[in-house]
């Protein structure tokens, strides 16, 4: 599998900070958003290459184990929770073989990403888990839930029912479109009705009247006057807490955007 570099596709060096990775991945954001691009599929894919990009760079953890790693990341795929140890010291030999959402840490929250990044960091379906024996359970099930956007931003709890068993999922702060939440053990079962699967849940955020959510920020538009774009003043913008008190720099034009 070809080996995706997350810095050039943000176009930033790879001793970038927090700052320098947020602010590219923004700028590229704005630029390729499918709004600013409708039934564009070049903007559509670069955008969703993006969002890749920084869902690795702007988590430490993330950037650790890419960078760590890097293009010989498929030298150490069967290395489990010992992939630091194995990549420091380069050790070859047997190993014993672990889930793949074990190797890279995670559940897997790939959402649309692609399959480099679901071989990388793991998910709950890829090619790490193909010709090694492992306990036969039941299969898998996938849904899909509508969060609002408020449910993205601050978190918040969903009772919902499968079948005749009733569900309980946490919605974490952050949450985003396309994140997929696994309840361990509540897929179908096997012959033996003993050994379930995995219930995903895939997050579908409903779109909102005044904000948009670009990676970790909102954004939304605010309309002034011709005397106020000039001369600069404040204005009130309503946000998902309450109000909030916006100054305007002097010299605003369409399109400028102010954190």
């Amino acid at each position: 599998m070809t080996y995706k570099d997350y810095y050039d596709i943000l176009g930033i060096d790879k001793n970038a900070n927090a700052k320098d990775i947020k602010k590219a991945y923004r700028k590229l954001a704005a630029k390729y958003h499918p709004d600013k691009n409708p039934d564009d599929a070049t903007a559509e894919a670069k955008f969703k290459e993006i969002n890749e990009a920084n869902e690795v760079l702007s988590d430490p953890k993330k950037r650790e184990k890419y960078d760590t790693l890097g293009e010989n990341w498929q030298d150490y795929e069967h290395m489990g929770d010992d992939w630091k140890n194995y990549a420091n010291t380069n050790k070859q030999g047997n190993y014993k073989y672990t889930d793949a959402s074990d190797f890279f840490g995670g559940q897997g929250n790939t959402g649309d990403f692609s399959s480099f990044f679901e071989m990388f960091f793991g998910g709950h379906s890829n090619a790490f888990n193909q010709g090694y024996a492992r306990p036969q359970t039941g299969s898998d099930i996938e849904a899909e839930l509508p969060i609002t956007l408020y449910e993205a931003y601050a978190g918040g709890k969903r009772t919902f029912q499968l079948g005749n068993e009733k569900m309980r999922l946490t919605i974490k702060p952050g949450a985003y479109d396309g994140q997929v939440l696994k309840i361990k053990n509540k897929g179908r079962p096997d012959a033996t009705g003993k050994n379930r699967g995995d219930l995903f849940i895939k997050l579908k955020l409903e779109k909102h009247p005044n904000f948009k959510k670009i990676g970790d920020d909102l954004e939304t538009e605010i309309h002034v006057n011709l005397y106020e774009a000039i001369l600069g003043g404040k204005t009130i913008v309503n946000t998902l807490e309450g109000k909030l008190n916006v100054n305007i720099p002097k010299g605003t034009t369409s399109g400028n955007f102010y954190d």
